[in-house]
């Protein structure tokens, strides 16, 4: 599983305990995200974040997208939101910056299509 995978699964993860598990597996303590909708940081904030983005889109899943690509600690990947197996009702981009132990240390978000 790559980090894309990864990281849309601790996203679609919906159990609290579980999620906070997934995060502090996939980020560091001090890592931070920052969208157009959210700027968090450490572990309960990026929860939080999480459960904030399932709240606003109820039932609806993220999918990795088509691109992904990596170099030195820096990955960048597209993600989908959608019906599971469904057309995606928003799109986004985000560029992840990774720390020494391959854990997430930085992601910037970029929404490139949205629910209007």
């Amino acid at each position: 599983m790559n980090l894309a995978d990864r990281y849309t699964a601790c996203w679609n993860q919906t159990d609290p305990e579980a999620r906070a598990k997934a995060v502090a597996e996939l980020w560091t303590a001090d890592a931070t995200y920052t969208d157009p909708l959210a700027d968090v940081a450490g572990h309960a904030g990026i929860a939080a974040a999480i459960e904030g983005a399932q709240g606003m889109f109820p039932g609806l899943v993220f999918t990795p997208g088509d691109l992904f690509d990596t170099h030195h600690h820096t990955a960048r990947f597209t993600w989908h939101l959608g019906p599971e197996g469904g057309e995606p009702v928003a799109t986004g981009f985000d560029v992840v910056e990774l720390a020494e132990d391959g854990r997430i240390s930085k992601v910037l978000g970029f929404l490139d299509k949205v629910p209007g």
